[in-house]
């Protein structure tokens, strides 16, 4: 295992209830890589992204972050995680400059509240999100796609090393997810690390340098960006099938 890698899964497994859902899976992210994490619906995407981030219970293998394994790591200011939903939060009496600062709690000073400081990086994160006119507002007040927008500047404000994104622009316009593809690529510039999972990737598609597709829970491509996988990504091969850099072997 190597402390320079951003992510590394080794043989896992994850089962929800009865239904194995990721099966012997490994992959290795690199610092600065901007990965595309594609695949059809239940090809497992959310699990693994799930399971990265240490919510799921793993039946085998091993997963480390930043070279120290999952249940030891400690320093999650480091990663920013984007929900595919604001979820139950959207009905919380809170403000969009108050749920932005929650992405604050592991950095800020206990028991003293909110400095300047986090403060400071909230409305910088707000503003590229261009939020910062709404920040006093109630989140339950805001439209879907704005809500989804604070999830994301919830998600810069650490300036993360490594962006977990679970279809973070389903309900974003297109205008904003322009804005969301020049944060992210001042963040790649930053030698930050990205995973998108994604549909359709739209504005954030020449930001990608890296594709992953995968197919009833095994990797069925690791490799450059390819046309092939853009809109029907993981429909085109079947099961048993490994494709690296485009090229098909046996698994």
């Amino acid at each position: 295992m190597n402390a320079a890698t951003v992510a590394e899964l080794t043989n896992v497994n994850v089962a929800l209830g009865q239904q194995e859902v990721l099966k012997g899976l490994s992959l290795t992210l690199s610092p600065g890589q901007f990965v595309a994490l594609l695949g059809s619906n239940g090809s497992g995407k959310t699990t693994l992204v799930r399971a990265l981030l240490g919510l799921l219970t793993l039946g085998s293998g091993e997963i480390r972050l930043f070279g120290t394994p999952l249940n030891r790591f400690k320093e999650w200011r480091r990663i920013g995680y984007v929900p595919q939903r604001f979820g139950a939060t959207s009905g919380v009496p809170a403000t969009v400059e108050e749920v932005v600062l929650t992405g604050r709690i592991s950095v800020a000073r206990r028991m003293r509240g909110f400095s300047s400081t986090d403060r400071q990086a909230a409305l910088k994160a707000l503003e590229a999100m261009g939020l910062a006119d709404v920040r006093k507002r109630r989140v339950s007040h805001l439209s879907g796609g704005q809500q989804q927008r604070v999830l994301i500047a919830r998600a810069l404000v650490n300036e993360p090393d490594f962006l977990l994104l679970d279809e973070p622009v389903s309900s974003v316009d297109l205008e904003n997810q322009e804005l969301f593809a020049q944060t992210l690529e001042r963040l790649s510039d930053s030698k930050a690390s990205v995973l998108l999972v994604a549909h359709a990737l739209g504005a954030m598609e020449t930001l990608v340098d890296r594709t992953v597709v995968l197919d009833q829970g095994r990797v069925a491509y690791d490799g450059p960006p390819s046309a092939e996988f853009q809109d029907d990504h993981a429909h085109h091969h079947p099961p048993g099938v490994l494709h690296t850099g485009g090229l098909p072997r046996e698994r």
